[in-house]
């Protein structure tokens, strides 16, 4: 409550919240995982989440040459700066037990990622 008794209204913040997506199975019985960041200006994180999940759900039914299904997991993240170059606009922090080349393995790094392409300047 503020000095006047009303209740204050929280500003809005840029939030990037990233949803996790499947493809498939295919022929040979694998599935194609997608993590898609989005971001979003709002009063919370469980409102950018709210948004995101929305957008989550209109972007897996409207893509016709595969089967995408939303899994239902969004993790959120508060941005500190206004987004621009150099802005830290996710951070996920995981405890593991795993040494950094095991790690980078399992999570990250197993040889079958797939990114959009970019132009070098």
């Amino acid at each position: 409550m503020g000095d006047n008794g009303k209740s204050e209204r929280k500003e809005k913040g840029w939030y990037a919240v990233r949803c996790v997506f499947a493809a498939g199975p295919w022929d040979d019985g694998t599935m194609t995982y997608e993590e898609r960041i989005t971001l979003w200006h709002a009063r919370s994180s469980r409102k950018a989440i709210e948004k995101a999940e929305a957008e989550a759900n209109d972007y897996a039914s409207e893509i016709d040459e595969s089967p995408v299904t939303y899994l239902g997991l969004a993790q959120s993240f508060h941005l500190f700066d206004v987004p621009g170059p150099g802005a830290e606009i996710f951070s996920l922090m995981r405890d593991s037990t795993l040494e950094p080349d095991d790690y980078l393995a399992t999570f990250f790094s197993n040889g079958d990622e797939r990114s959009s392409d970019y132009d070098e300047d």
